[in-house]
């Protein structure tokens, strides 16, 4: 048996700061952008699209991994962050609002090369986040970033498969693996987007298939695209089979559903949401829950819920982050 995690959660991505913008539907066309999804651009892009925001603009700490490390400190939970930050004005900013949420964030600043990452999110009046990346210094992070007695210390080590897209943060990524099974813990990826899937779908179905990954968080555009299927049904078949512990599947109104290979699927109740505002932080406040619930030792059913309230709290307002206090509904009886 491992000795008591330390942690809770160590989660591992792409240090970013988010830049939020209420935006109109027409931007979208206008700019050019790829609606609902995540991409990739240049300092130069970053630079003319931040523009485009003027001064109507929200800034947060952020990154999908990141979102989810503060969730769980709002929680209550023990939370730990890996991450890559230069030292400059955004780096540092990044590093005072995660740490004073209460999660461990030493990983080394970056002396050199591109600026800390942001991420500017058009959010259009249905709720929609339309994210646009300069991953910037994100993309130095490496296995000399890995602190074998922080993941080893972890129950779960979750990680955002954004960081696939980065040869040295992959192999940081896998190195995080080997250190979290040497000691007994868990690991847990999430998806992160269809687009994401796609491109690295080869090997993300390799690590599953080779037991690497323990848990599994996926929308339903995710689980398809792993799966390289347009049937739902074929996808969860698929997903009851793999070589994890389980796959929490989220389905937006139709709320999430539990994959436990070997056995059937959990329902989890849908969470009503009275408007929804900006989906910028559902999938990794979902995950926040969901993994809180799990390390305390909560039945998987109450794990999911968690998620799901945890989601549907964040839906309801501008950015990814939430105190404790706008989450303390999310464990009540």
């Amino acid at each position: 048996m491992p000795e008591t995690a330390r942690y809770d959660v160590t989660s591992m991505g792409n240090a970013i700061v988010d830049v939020l913008w209420q935006a109109p539907e027409s931007s979208i066309a206008e700019y050019s952008l790829n609606r609902g999804s995540m991409t990739l651009i240049d300092e130069d892009r970053a630079e003319f699209l931040t523009s485009v925001m003027g001064d109507e603009r929200l800034m947060e700490s952020g990154g999908s991994a990141g979102n989810t490390a503060v969730g769980i400190a709002a929680l209550g939970g023990r939370s730990a962050y890996v991450g890559k930050v230069k030292d400059d004005e955004l780096g540092r900013a990044f590093q005072s609002s995660l740490t004073q949420t209460g999660t461990l964030f030493e990983t080394p600043f970056s002396t050199e090369g591109p600026a800390t990452a942001r991420c500017l999110i058009f959010v259009t009046p249905d709720g929609q986040r339309t994210m646009n990346t300069f991953l910037g210094a994100s993309t130095r992070l490496a296995p000399r970033d890995i602190n074998a007695d922080v993941i080893g210390g972890s129950a779960v080590t979750y990680m955002e498969g954004y960081l696939w897209d980065q040869p040295e943060a992959k192999d940081a990524f896998r190195l995080a693996i080997e250190v979290a099974h040497a000691q007994g813990r868990l690991t847990s990826l999430s998806l992160s987007d269809p687009f994401c899937v796609d491109r690295w779908r080869d090997e993300f179905v390799d690590m599953i298939d080779a037991g690497m990954i323990d848990i599994i968080f996926a929308n339903q555009d995710e689980l398809k695209s792993l799966y390289q299927t347009e049937d739902l049904a074929q996808a969860r078949r698929r997903g009851l089979a793999a070589n994890v512990k389980l796959i929490a599947l989220t389905k937006g109104y139709e709320g999430s559903e539990l994959l436990v290979p070997g056995e059937s699927a959990i329902d989890v109740p849908v969470v009503e949401v009275v408007k929804r505002v900006d989906t910028t932080g559902a999938g990794d406040l979902y995950a926040a829950g969901f993994l809180h619930g799990f390390t305390q030792g909560e039945e998987l059913e109450t794990c999911g819920l968690w998620g799901a309230r945890a989601a549907a709290a964040v839906i309801q307002r501008v950015g990814a982050r939430l105190t404790a206090a706008e989450l303390a509904a999310v464990t009540a009886a």
